[in-house]
């Protein structure tokens, strides 16, 4: 592997497009660290050393930007807009028609999906930084910090509108850093950049843990947390893996004096399909009670009972209702990034067929069949990864943002393969062994 690495960097063009990634990622992290004007950032750092600090109700956030959120930097909001409008302009393609034209049209539609997905981001980007100034105004940023409520001592609407713009125009030098890193650089830049931000927050939790821990020092527990880290790492690559190959069988075709198709092919279905989208579904679902109930005055029986059984982590019915909602998302992604019909019509327009399936409707239904069954361990696989944070909140004491909690691992882990797999490709293409052997 390491000699794959030097060799990676000895090839002029990949080198440059490493470095170009390198340096991009540099930019972001520094950025990560600007505080916005309006905030007073040391009142803010007083907050996050709180030992409730980390567990309030935007870990999930916080953790997409790399930690940026709760320190209210320019790039507080991350590339959480842009995840949010990619997944709704992804969801409004089965819904309006002429959405769904321009994804058929190819590059030139895609380019247009991509426009709606710009100026749809900037548009979450002020309704959710208007949002988070609200909450750090208020003081419900930070749950129990004594200075919560003044880390923004200028309630003016002048200052108010500044902060807000501040950050839109930092979450759209995000998105086009991402670009760049897809146009010039290695990988998908969005899924660099989470990557990034994901990672970066690894060392704080990790020696937090330590910090935490009774048994020598700590080092008892920390060694625990790496071996349970090594181990979900080992079973998530195993599973991302794993697919089931639909053989698929082109009859040949005379052209004039020559014979066409006749080759053999799969249809590759991953156990895993949904990918972590279930996951990030289900947490924001979660979130809307909680955040109801946060920013609602007084004592009432109805918040009582929220903040016991959803907004709780540790509560029975908060960890089924999680549960319940990954598997339930898992099935409805699926049904509507995958299409039997579409694909089986397809096979057909091109003399295809599945060995032993008529072409057409059983075709569709096959497809549909095969499809089901390897959603089932799929969505059970995610919601048991899920769960690990809370097993960690038990075992470790640890804060929401145990390093190896569901949703960071599948992206990391993900991300780090089809990355990987790029360099991959482009030393094969230049006559040298890669990574994977």
């Amino acid at each position: 592997m390491l000699t794959a690495f030097a060799r990676a960097f000895k090839t002029p063009d990949l080198r440059k497009k490493l470095l170009f990634t390198l340096g991009i990622i540099v930019v972001y992290r520094v950025g990560t660290h600007v505080p916005i004007p309006g905030v007073d950032y040391r009142n803010v750092q007083t907050c996050i050393d709180n030992a409730e600090a980390n567990q309030g109700l935007f870990g999930l956030v916080n953790m997409f930007s790399g930690g940026a959120l709760l320190q209210i930097t320019i790039f507080a909001l991350g590339i959480m807009p842009y995840i949010t409008a990619s997944i709704i302009l992804q969801l409004l393609t089965v819904v309006i028609p002429r959405l769904e034209a321009l994804k058929k049209e190819g590059q030139a539609g895609t380019a247009k999906i991509t426009q709606y997905t710009r100026y749809l981001t900037v548009a979450l980007a002020i309704l959710q930084g208007t949002g988070l100034v609200a909450t750090a105004r208020s003081g419900a940023l930070f749950s129990g910090c004594p200075v919560a409520s003044q880390i923004v001592p200028d309630q003016s609407i002048f200052v108010t509108i500044t902060m807000v713009i501040t950050m839109t125009a930092g979450t759209a030098f995000v998105m086009w850093l991402g670009e760049l890193i897809t146009d010039r650089g290695i990988g998908n830049g969005m899924s660099i950049l989470m990557f990034i931000s994901i990672a970066a927050t690894f060392p704080s939790a990790l020696w937090a843990i330590k910090e935490q821990g009774d048994l020598a020092g700590g080092w008892i527990e920390f060694g625990a947390v790496i071996a349970v880290g090594l181990v979900m790492v080992g079973l998530v690559v195993f599973v991302e893996q794993a697919q089931r190959r639909i053989p698929v069988q082109y009859a040949k075709r005379m052209i004039g004096r020559r014979s066409y198709g006749g080759t053999s092919t799969y249809i590759p279905l991953k156990v895993n399909q949904a990918g972590v989208i279930p996951v990030i579904f289900a947490s924001s679902l979660l979130y809307i009670p909680a955040l109801i109930a946060q920013f609602a005055g007084g004592k009432s029986d109805w918040k009582i009972w929220i903040e016991q059984n959803l907004a709780d982590p540790k509560a029975p019915s908060h960890l089924v209702l999680y549960f319940l909602l990954i598997v339930f998302f898992a099935f409805f992604y699926v049904a509507i990034s995958f299409n039997p019909e579409e694909v089986a019509d397809n096979m057909k327009k091109y003399g295809g067929f599945i060995p032993g399936i008529r072409a057409g409707r059983p075709t569709a239904e096959y497809l549909s069949y095969v499809l089901n069954r390897i959603t089932w361990p799929g969505s059970l696989y995610l919601g048991l990864i899920a769960l690990v944070p809370t097993m960690a909140l038990v075992g470790f004491d640890a804060n929401q943002n145990f390093p190896f909690g569901g949703t960071s691992i599948l992206i990391i882990v993900g991300v780090g393969l089809e990355t990987v797999k790029q360099i991959e490709s482009q030393l094969q293409q230049r006559n040298y062994e890669g990574f994977l052997r």
